[in-house]
């Protein structure tokens, strides 16, 4: 995917995930792979409001964290932990939401490092799941101000569950990823369905 492209995908998910009530303000970050070798991200600037982005405010972030591309506004805090998540899982893109379930189940489920989900049609929705019998764990990582911590953590809870296709930061949301933009959207419309009825 060329810069280009990914930047105007990521502006119409973000109004999309803003109109669903999963990224309301300034809430979460959205990333796409643009080159693997050496690994280059389009990710959305910090602090923007996603339901009024613009393609302007789509950042070219380097493997390290650092700005390439100049554009309006700063990078996230957090874009080290879209680099840990392209980096262990082999993503094409990552996804932040904030919606009020997933921030809410985060700090339910906190004490136990997450939580499984099974029994649910909608299962079948995420990449190679073939039946509702599925028990998927979505594990739950502490938040912290710390991003260094923060992106340990989750390097400690992909590790520990490959198999997840996402986890909650406590009170903070949710992130999960895919192949490529089309198979992480969908991973998160999943997500926050079954969060909801679980």
């Amino acid at each position: 995917m060329t810069f280009p492209d990914a930047a105007e995908e990521l502006v119409r998910l973000g109004s999309e995930f803003y109109r669903r009530g999963w990224m309301l303000g300034t809430s979460g970050n959205l990333s796409a792979v643009i080159s693997r070798d050496p690994l280059r991200l389009a990710m959305t600037a910090s602090s923007i409001d996603k339901g009024r982005m613009r393609v302007e405010q789509i950042l070219e972030i380097g493997g390290d964290g650092t700005l390439v591309r100049a554009a309006e506004g700063n990078p996230s805090a957090e874009t080290m932990l879209h680099i840990e998540v392209a980096n262990s899982t082999g993503a094409g893109a990552v996804l932040h939401t904030h919606s009020v379930w997933t921030t809410v189940l985060s700090d339910v489920h906190a004490a136990n490092g997450g939580f499984h989900i099974e029994g649910y049609e909608m299962l079948k929705g995420l990449d190679g799941i073939r039946t509702h019998e599925h028990r998927e764990w979505i594990p739950v990582i502490e938040n912290s101000q710390d991003m260094s911590a923060l992106t340990l953590a989750a390097r400690s809870a992909l590790a520990k569950s490959p198999t997840s296709h996402g986890f909650l930061v406590r009170r903070h949301g949710m992130y999960t990823w895919g192949k490529d933009l089309t198979t992480a959207s969908r991973h998160v419309e999943i997500l926050e369905f079954l969060l909801e009825s679980v």
